[in-house]
């Protein structure tokens, strides 16, 4: 590979040695050893020896090679090889600076001005600067409309990184080891208004994550796989209580991801996005609609499948700037009502504030009640559980002891279904149990391992066990699920 600053065929001006001044086109070019050889240029004699029989040796004049420091190219448009170094300088930012004229204002599908400069903090005298000055100086207006900067990627320690130090961490090998979505993920994980650290625990800390926001989205799409929208969808007004209050955290969730993506807080979108599919999926709604989706009836399964779909269609899209693969992975495994394109995600809009999702203050104190309880409940299980009282909290019969209101409150709730226990019983009574004074209904809380038949189908006792003459082992739930 040729490193010198000519080549073969360049027309050159010797500036040296005792041609100085003479030009000539370059014959040959040494990269190894740095030389040239100009024609007609530093000739000198050479005994040449006979290459063929019959053929005659001598003393001949020849091109002698000559180091390519002492030539310069000759411009083909003036004629000179020397040139002057300009030493005015007006500002060494006025050629990005002057990028708007060069690059927005002349792309009609650019704009100008532009939506955001993005760069480094130390830009704020340089670009930025630089780029206001020159475009109110011509057209009277900035050439932005707003700008955002961002810190510096450090080491997990918050160290400079430098190849001499070993710290370093190369794009690349992310892309190589987790794939592009999860660096995706780590840039939008980070507060970019601050220096951003970077390692491979933080890398796989992260994975971690990611998984949790992928194997929500795998769970949803595992059980819409007989869930047709156009066909199937429940309208909003006949969902169950607990679908439509899924879907109003999912439009929160919307509302959230949205106002955060306008105030370009991707860490925010990342951190709403991860703690709703932990939070309010995994933990909470999900964990409940398990029995629903495998045993419960066709029209209780059809409701839950509603809540799934909207919510899984909304989540790939708030995701889609983030892990653009993911999302357009998920995408092309689900099935779309019509409307929707189906081709990318990237396609279609943002989900907005439906208002068909939303809840009024009642409902909205209801359930903050409601989860407030099952919390309880479950800490009350989970202690019950380390005392050997019970394994599975499906063989569990808890007992509630709260005051007059709240039982009225309570009062038509399918508890059990709610704490994913066999039975839950409240009474105004006093019992021995654990008490939860901080959660939002008072109660005390007791957890009894539940003695009566279990059912082979869902796995709940109960006392109605072989109540339906044609299934003898059934609950009386899934007796009529079955069927005769």
């Amino acid at each position: 590979m040729n490193n010198l600053h000519v080549k073969t065929g360049d027309n050159v001006m010797i500036i040296s040695g005792k041609d100085k001044g003479h030009t000539g086109k370059v014959l040959q070019v040494s990269p190894s050893e740095n030389k040239v050889i100009v024609e007609g240029q530093n000739m000198v004699t050479k005994h040449v020896k006979p290459r063929r029989q019959g053929e005659q040796g001598g003393i001949v004049k020849a091109e002698g090679a000559m180091y390519a420091s002492k030539v310069m190219p000759i411009c083909p448009k003036c004629g000179k090889a020397h040139f002057t170094k300009e030493t005015d300088i007006m500002d060494v930012w006025f050629d990005s600076g002057s990028t708007w004229a060069a690059v927005a204002a002349e792309r009609p599908y650019l704009k100008y001005p532009a939506d955001l400069y993005l760069e480094g903090g130390d830009q704020y005298r340089g670009w930025f600067q630089s780029s206001m000055l020159t475009s109110i100086a011509v057209n009277g207006v900035a050439p932005y409309k707003q700008i955002a900067t961002h810190g510096w990627t450090v080491d997990g320690e918050g160290k400079a990184m430098h190849k001499s130090l070993g710290n370093a961490v190369s794009p690349d090998e992310v892309i190589k080891d987790y794939g592009a979505d999860m660096l995706r993920l780590w840039v939008a994980s980070a507060d970019y208004t601050q220096d951003m650290r970077i390692s491979k625990d933080i890398m796989k800390q992260l994975s971690q994550a990611y998984l949790k926001i992928r194997n929500t989205a795998r769970y949803m799409l595992g059980n819409l796989c007989d869930f047709e929208p156009d066909r199937d969808l429940v309208p909003a007004e006949h969902l169950m209580e607990l679908d439509r209050y899924a879907l109003h955290t999912f439009n929160e969730l919307a509302k959230t991801a949205r106002a955060a993506y306008d105030r370009y807080e991707f860490h925010a979108v990342y951190r709403a996005v991860y703690n709703f599919c932990v939070v309010d999926m995994s933990n909470f709604y999900l964990d409940i609609i398990k029995d629903r989706l495998y045993c419960g009836a066709e029209a209780e399964r059809r409701s839950a499948q509603t809540a799934l779909y909207h919510i899984l269609d909304g989540m790939t899209r708030l995701i889609a700037p983030i892990l653009a693969f993911t999302s357009d992975e998920i995408w092309h495994a689900m099935k779309h009502a019509q409307g929707v394109n189906a081709e990318s995600v990237l396609f279609n809009d943002m989900p907005g504030d439906n208002a068909a999702f939303a809840l009024d203050a009642a409902a909205k104190d209801r359930w903050a009640k409601l989860v407030s309880l099952r919390d309880a409940v479950n800490k009350a299980l989970e202690n019950a559980r380390n005392a050997g009282v019970f394994k599975k909290a499906q063989d569990t019969d808890v007992t509630l002891s709260v005051s007059e209101s709240d039982a009225a409150f309570l009062a038509g709730v399918d508890l059990a279904s709610l704490c994913i226990v066999s039975k839950v019983t409240v009474t105004t009574g006093a019992v021995e149990g654990e008490k939860s004074e901080d959660c939002l209904i008072p109660c005390t809380i007791a957890v009894a391992l539940d003695e009566s038949p279990k059912c082979p189908r869902c796995w709940n006792h109960s006392e109605h066990i072989g109540a339906d003459g044609h299934h003898a082992e059934l609950c009386d739930r899934c007796a009529a699920v079955v069927g005769e």
